[in-house]
């Protein structure tokens, strides 16, 4: 009777399937509180427990001796530099190879075992990518243990996100974009240049999200090809304070620095082990947010 009332009421079958849908999509919402809540909950408990020694002294100051006062301002210069150097190597050749890889390379099986060497580097230990940068940019090329050294360490052990979200962020262009160009009578590189790249950004951006906030937090990597418990570098003068380092010196990094005075200094006052946690963390929190949101304004342009 109800169905002859309502003809396009939900079947017993169509309410099953609704109940279903609202069950799963409850449980995946509980799963991503539960990944939500613990993490927030860590962020809130650093911060709380650096609030002591969170100032602008604290940010602009050179550790003291030991770590037991002062600031953190060396380690987060050698941890900007660190990123940034990293990111000057990797970022042009995991571009370049991922551009390689999805328009230009035959599906054949050297760039299937390419595709398999980037898949396989990407799950390498980063102790692993530590000790091959300690033979070949220390010893093998002569670099010594310097800013370089750990710099380049860190773009072999992060590019394969940059590879891999280049040549997915590319693949997701479709097809028909580069048949109309090239139909324009323009040249692969004028299509992929000029219409590929300019949609894909968005997806290539988040690669280099991914490489900055690991190259931030990774110590293994850094321990053995050039970072220091501490070093002598005068700051005296402003030119110093800014650029501490040079390519070829030693150089001091919060990750590192954080190892230092959580786990090999006795005594240390708690306040400061946190203080760097939450520094730490806030540059990475920082750094993604901006990231993001500029990736976020880029997809807004798209016409598609």
């Amino acid at each position: 009777m109800d169905s002859e009332l309502h003809p396009f009421s939900a079947s017993v079958f169509e309410q099953r399937k609704l109940f279903k849908e609202k069950l799963a999509r409850s449980l995946m919402l509980t799963a991503a509180l539960m990944l939500i809540v613990p993490v927030i909950s860590i962020i809130i408990y650093l911060f709380v427990k650096a609030s002591p020694v969170l100032s602008i002294s604290y940010i602009v100051d050179d550790p003291g001796p030991l770590g037991k006062s002062g600031g953190i301002w060396l380690p987060l210069m050698g941890t900007f530099y660190l990123v940034l150097t990293s990111l000057v190597i990797v970022a042009p050749i995991g571009i370049l190879a991922g551009i390689y890889l999805n328009e230009y390379a035959p599906d054949n099986w050297l760039t299937r075992a390419i595709g398999m060497a980037v898949t396989s580097l990407a799950g390498v230990p980063s102790i692993v990518h530590a000790l091959f940068g300690v033979g070949a940019f220390v010893l093998t090329l002569g670099l010594g243990k310097s800013l370089l050294a750990a710099a380049c360490t860190i773009a072999v052990m992060t590019i394969p996100v940059i590879v891999t979200a280049t040549r997915e962020a590319l693949a997701a262009v479709p097809m028909q974009f580069r048949e109309a160009c090239w139909n324009m009578g323009a040249t692969k590189w004028q299509t992929i240049r000029t219409i590929v790249l300019p949609n894909s950004v968005s997806g290539i951006l988040t690669g280099v999200i991914l490489e900055v906030s690991r190259a931030a937090g990774e110590t293994a990597p850094i321990l053995f090809t050039g970072a220091a418990a501490s070093v002598a570098v005068s700051t005296a003068t402003l030119d110093r304070k800014l650029v501490p380092y040079d390519l070829d010196d030693k150089f001091m990094a919060l990750s590192y620095h954080l190892h230092i005075v959580a786990e090999k200094i006795s005594g240390m006052p708690e306040e400061m082990m946190f203080g760097c946690a939450a520094v730490l963390i806030a540059l990475i929190l920082t750094v993604n947010s901006v990231s993001i949101g500029l990736r976020g304004w880029l997809r807004s342009r798209k016409k598609w």
